[in-house]
């Protein structure tokens, strides 16, 4: 998995490439969590992303939660058919604020 990172004034944008799984989450929870924590809006992008596993969905939940103690805003953007069905399957789209 590639990870783009782009920041613009209080917005923070990482764009995925790939697949987040088991191999490729823990690459992405450092960055993530960092940008939830310090920029007023952290921005998902997985107009590149291909496949998300369980513990993939454990980094975006982390994520969340550190959003909301921190008071920034998360959201996914560009989520395919395919991984917006899992998010419905998992409970995730009534968590995650998706674009």
């Amino acid at each position: 998995m590639d990870i783009n990172v782009t920041t613009n004034g209080g917005e923070r944008v990482l764009a995925l490439n790939g697949r987040l799984d088991t191999l490729t989450s823990s690459e992405l929870q450092s960055p993530l969590t960092e940008a939830v924590e310090t920029c007023e809006r952290t921005v998902l992008d997985f107009e590149e992303l291909e496949y998300i596993s369980s513990a993939g969905l454990r980094v975006l939940l982390l994520a969340e939660k550190a959003a909301k103690a921190a008071g920034s805003e998360f959201v996914v953007r560009n989520v395919s058919d395919e991984i917006l069905e899992i998010f419905e399957m998992t409970g995730f789209s009534d968590i995650l604020k998706i674009e």
